[in-house]
């Protein structure tokens, strides 16, 4: 299934897991946890610190995909809706992660974290060839091949080359931890690459717990060298983000809701263009939408009197 890569249980996180006919089950005598293989995707969920049960993905619940769920109506809608803000910095820093993989191995493993449905710009990774991708998520989804919670990678220590997480932190219940684990799975100068919220709304609840200011994104990846790091959606998505969950207060029937997101976006989508321009603006990191951060797996942790002298608004 996974020949290229041993699972690690991630329970015990020592034992191997062994691939059985409709299961995988740790080698640790101690342990001994099986976990269930549907549809060919294998569950590994540690059930003592995740939200998240075996038995909601053996049953097939939904869990954080709403999009499996839309009707007619709601595809049509997204369809004739102007997008609220495009992600400014995602292709560039893709392009950058995929020559920089490229160079580090002749056929590197990238994991991405919630990838049940691509994310922006990720097809410059997912296109080329050479690259070993492991798609994982704690949702069924089209891209799904290993249901797991970041929380506990089961993976080894230094299998992989890259870790890529995008808009995803904002909705683990510990991104300090998931981050930890990032690094641990990735090999010596491995890379990884986030993009994370700062001015959002909630979405995608219930599971949305945490937003980062430029700072405390910087402290998340403390273990991490900066390659770069900045603005991916500006101040006038924030805005526009703003202005539409306001409206979306006043009521709480669903068809209201879906008929105010399209009165919004029609007269708010035009805020975004203004990020073109300030997004180049020192300004711009006391008010973005959304951040990312590209660096490499370091030996040293950055302390926080390091951190603070890395602020790069204008609010000084």
């Amino acid at each position: 299934m996974f020949k290229e890569i041993n699972f690690l249980c991630p329970i015990c996180k020592k034992g191997i897991l062994n691939l059985g006919k409709k299961s995988l089950s740790c080698s640790n005598v101690k342990c001994k946890k099986s976990f269930p293989i549907k549809n060919n995707v294998p569950i590994l969920i540690n059930e003592t610190s995740s939200i998240f049960d075996l038995k909601d993905f053996d049953e097939g619940k939904i869990t954080t995909l709403l999009e499996q769920k839309r009707n007619n109506f709601s595809k049509f809608l997204r369809r004739i809706i102007p997008r609220l803000g495009p992600n400014l910095s995602s292709r560039k820093n893709y392009l950058l992660l995929s020559k920089l993989v490229q160079k580090k191995s002749k056929l590197p493993k990238i994991l991405v974290i919630g990838a049940g449905i691509e994310g922006k710009d990720f097809e410059i990774i997912g296109s080329v060839e050479k690259n070993n991708i492991y798609y994982t998520d704690v949702s069924f989804g089209p891209n799904t091949n290993i249901i797991c919670d970041a929380h506990d990678l089961p993976f080894e220590n230094s299998t992989f080359d890259a870790v890529i997480s995008q808009a995803v932190l904002e909705h683990v219940a510990d991104p300090y931890r998931c981050v930890d684990e990032f690094h641990r799975v990735l090999k010596k100068g491995g890379y990884v690459y986030a993009e994370t919220p700062f001015m959002q709304q909630v979405h995608m609840a219930p599971y949305d717990f945490t937003r980062f200011t430029q700072l405390g994104h910087r402290r998340l990846f403390r273990k991490f060298s900066d390659i770069d790091s900045g603005v991916c959606c500006g101040p006038g998505m924030a805005l526009a983000w703003a202005y539409q969950y306001f409206l979306l207060s006043f009521s709480e029937r669903k068809i209201i809701r879906k008929f105010i997101k399209v009165f919004a976006a029609y007269t708010s989508f035009f805020l975004s263009y203004f990020d073109r321009y300030l997004i180049r603006k020192s300004g711009s990191f006391d008010a973005a939408s959304a951040y990312y951060f590209l660096g490499s797996k370091s030996n040293q942790i950055l302390s926080d009197k390091q951190i603070i002298k890395m602020y790069k608004g204008a609010g000084r």
